[in-house]
């Protein structure tokens, strides 16, 4: 029987940061890093704050550039992407399509209504077609449906929401269109217990269907309910190159 290819392979990546404040200091963060990450799989990154677990997930998003080795994500559709030394044109693509991110912070426009902020990833592949972008408004209110978004705040733009709507918000966004690897970073530090047991539910829908997951979890419950694998970053805290 062949195995799958990974979706995310990490081979001897490192990342150090220089302090130009402090006369360029460098601080070496991360270093030999190899991860596998299959097809259905969740992977929760362990270890104490300040480990480098928000870093290695940036060098997997590309905002943040490796110091030394490779970063292989495979695309639904084509040739895996490096993306290390993938051009901006590449990563806007690979973003749209393949790697969704919920980070800690919403980013979004000002002004503009959360069903239109959850709607825009299906939005943008809709185009011009009328029948599309209503078919992505239905599906961007079933979302917030489900996270509990009240329907008053539907047309409301987020940056006028509690901490916790914010990130119900950003997981909406970022999940609503299904890709094959999902970064997830605390997505449930400021959730209540229902809320989270709804994220809860909803990695344990993409696992299924079989997307890659790498996440951080600020509650052990979490991590405990929807890893498939657990890796300790403390092992790659070797000399960065």
């Amino acid at each position: 029987m062949n195995t799958p290819a990974p979706i995310l392979q990490m081979t001897g990546v490192a990342k150090r940061f220089t302090l130009h404040h402090q006369n360029s200091v460098e601080l070496p963060v991360l270093g030999n890093v190899d991860l596998r990450v299959d097809p259905g799989e969740c992977v929760v990154l362990d270890g104490p704050s300040g480990m480098g677990k928000s870093t290695l997930l940036k060098l997997i998003y590309a905002n943040y550039r490796a110091n030394a080795g490779s970063i292989t994500v495979q695309p639904a559709n084509g040739p895996a992407v490096n993306v290390t030394q993938a051009s901006p044109r590449a990563l806007v693509q690979l973003r749209r399509d393949t790697v969704g991110y919920v980070s800690q912070f919403l980013r979004v426009i000002p002004r503009v209504s959360a069903l239109d902020v959850v709607a825009e990833p299906l939005a943008e592949d809709a185009g011009d077609d009328a029948v599309a972008l209503e078919a992505a408004r239905e599906a961007a209110r079933q979302w917030l449906t489900r996270l509990r978004i009240p329907e008053r705040l539907w047309h409301l733009p987020p940056a006028t929401f509690s901490g916790g709507e914010q990130q119900r918000i950003n997981i909406a966004r970022n999940m609503i269109k299904p890709k094959p690897l999902l970064l997830l970073d605390e997505p449930t530090a400021s959730l209540d217990a229902a809320n989270t047991d709804t994220v809860i539910a909803l990695v344990r829908e993409a696992v299924a269907r079989g997307a890659a997951l790498v996440g951080i979890f600020h509650d052990a419950h979490v991590g405990t309910a929807v890893a498939t694998r657990r890796v300790n970053v403390a092992d790659f805290r070797g000399v960065a190159a």
